[in-house]
């Protein structure tokens, strides 16, 4: 989801999951119709040279990586989540500062303490830290403008990986993006380092914190609101905004959108008057922001949840896929049932 400035989010409260929790926790039974790494036991190591189509590049590691360059917060999250933060030797275009969850494990990790660069780092930057990988948020982030592209970085021995759930090429794009989806990708970065009983251990701590949640069954409609002025920045049908939603129990009024983010009219969403609307909180287009345009426009301001004040929030780096999105579900979760006037 594009953004114009590198983050500060302040972050809406994340409730209580933990991020390093230890393999062999126990998993929800309904979650055991669907298989995952968390229901094996204490694996053998990851056996190398390792292979696998990521977006349709193929990735090739000849050993768990030791030095990486992580680009957006969802990767650099990623391998401290999983106790592989002393791998990063650079990060870079971090959307905001890490959840309390993770502060620990980032306290002692220069490279995320003071980022590479504020946005995509350039790739002389990225080569003159000699990675073995870089890992990066976004294809976009791996082009010749950027980071360097994946095929010259494989000729000068620098491994990439590619969050999957960012892969732009139907063939390889979630559709729709499903928190398998987002295990699946904590499993696979688990193999690439050598980390599978962590990634286990993380999966089945979240799938537990997931069934923990009640969908919300009144049938109440939301807003899901990113950024934009004249015409708003909405998360639409297939990304992670509508599996959050989906979670929590409401219905995105821009779901039937193919696509992860889309541009809305604002008379579309006046028409739809959703019950609530979520409101994704970044330094350069935050929360408060977005309520003030919301009142003081006329038009948006005769809004059901506009005139309630029925709003959610959500720290931006928790509206892409990655290991906050749990945290995101229970938080939402949480403030729907704080608010007030909303039985039907």
């Amino acid at each position: 989801m594009p953004r114009p400035l590198r983050t500060a989010v302040p972050g809406a409260a994340l409730l209580a999951l933990s991020l390093t929790a230890l393999a062999g926790c126990a998993t929800d039974p309904a979650a055991d119709a669907a298989p995952s790494a968390a229901s094996a036991g204490p694996s053998d190591g990851t056996t190398y040279p390792i292979a696998l189509d990521n977006c349709g590049v193929e990735t090739t590691l000849d050993a768990a990586p030791q030095r990486v360059v992580t680009i957006k917060s969802s990767t650099t999250e990623m391998l401290l989540a999983l106790g592989l933060g002393d791998r990063i030797v650079g990060s870079a275009f971090l959307d905001g500062p890490v959840p309390d969850s993770l502060a620990d494990a980032a306290a002692d990790v220069p490279a995320v303490a003071e980022p590479l660069a504020d946005q995509v780092p350039g790739a002389e930057a990225v080569l003159g830290l000699e990675p073995d990988l870089v890992y990066a948020g976004w294809e976009s982030n791996l082009t010749a403008d950027g980071a360097g592209d994946r095929e010259t970085l494989a000729k000068l021995g620098v491994a990439t990986y590619v969050s999957p759930a960012a892969c732009k090429d139907p063939e390889h794009m979630p559709d729709p993006l499903t928190f398998d989806d987002v295990f699946a990708e904590i499993g696979e970065v688990g193999e690439l380092f050598d980390a599978s009983d962590a990634a286990a251990g993380l999966v089945a701590a979240q799938r537990e914190t997931l069934a923990s949640v009640a969908p919300d069954d009144r049938g109440l409609t939301a807003l899901w609101y990113s950024s934009g002025d004249d015409i708003p920045y909405v998360g639409a049908g297939i990304g992670a905004p509508q599996m959050i939603l989906d979670a929590v129990g409401l219905e995105n009024v821009a779901g039937d959108v193919h696509d992860t983010w889309t541009s809305f009219a604002w008379e579309e969403a006046i028409e739809a008057d959703p019950d609530v609307i979520v409101l994704v909180d970044a330094t350069w287009n935050s929360a408060e922001q977005k309520i003030e345009r919301l009142e003081s426009n006329p038009a948006t301001a005769r809004m059901t949840a506009v005139r309630e004040g029925r709003y959610l929030t959500v720290p931006f780096p928790a509206s892409e896929a990655g290991v906050r999105n749990v945290d995101a579900v229970v938080d939402l979760a949480a403030q729907l049932d704080a608010l007030e006037g909303l039985d039907r």
